[in-house]
């Protein structure tokens, strides 16, 4: 399957934009919305460049989504990109959350709130295993790498490994493998 023809780099304007909406939609876990917008919607990040950044950001410290959005807007209009692209990713999440807050302090006792909260837990859990069966079907994750992909999964979420012990360990020996692969 080929993919669609990359759309041009984006203005800084634009940058701002499209971070506010995913910041403003993704409530719950807005990597899979930010995902559809670089990769699907925007197209100016292919699905392998997206999940090469991913996985950068995830080694980086701090919350994935604002180390992607510091990636995408440095990478296409340096460090005015970066600012942008994390106040759009922020500001209104942040006046939003607030406001819930407050709400929910002053409402949280009432059935109607607490299912509403579960029920939007739920949709976000469901949001991120869909990006997770996306990311899957791209080319990088076949044959050696999903090796490395299950023995993640297993160290991880069944054995309970610790995540920086796991990366120590883990991470240079995936580097090395891709590098003896060629890729």
């Amino acid at each position: 399957m080929s993919e669609a023809p990359r759309s041009e780099a984006p203005g800084v304007g634009e940058i701002l934009l499209r971070f506010t909406q995913v910041g403003v939609t993704g409530f719950g876990g807005v990597m899979p919305w930010a995902r559809r917008m670089l990769v699907e919607e925007r197209r100016w990040l292919s699905a392998e460049e997206f999940t090469e950044a991913l996985s950068l950001c995830q080694l980086l410290p701090g919350p994935n989504i604002v180390n992607m959005a510091v990636y995408v807007g440095t990478r296409f209009r340096g460090a005015r990109g970066a600012v942008v692209a994390l106040m759009g990713l922020m500001l209104a999440p942040f006046a939003i959350v607030l406001a819930l807050g407050a709400l929910y302090t002053q409402y949280g006792h009432l059935a109607v709130v607490s299912s509403t909260f579960h029920g939007i837990s739920a949709a976000a859990a469901g949001l991120v295993v869909a990006m997770g069966i996306k990311m899957a079907a791209s080319p990088r994750l076949r044959s050696l790498m999903v090796t490395f992909t299950f023995v993640t999964f297993v160290a991880i979420a069944i054995v309970r490994i610790p995540l920086g012990v796991f990366l120590l360990i883990a991470a240079p020996v995936s580097v090395a493998a891709a590098v003896w692969r060629g890729t």
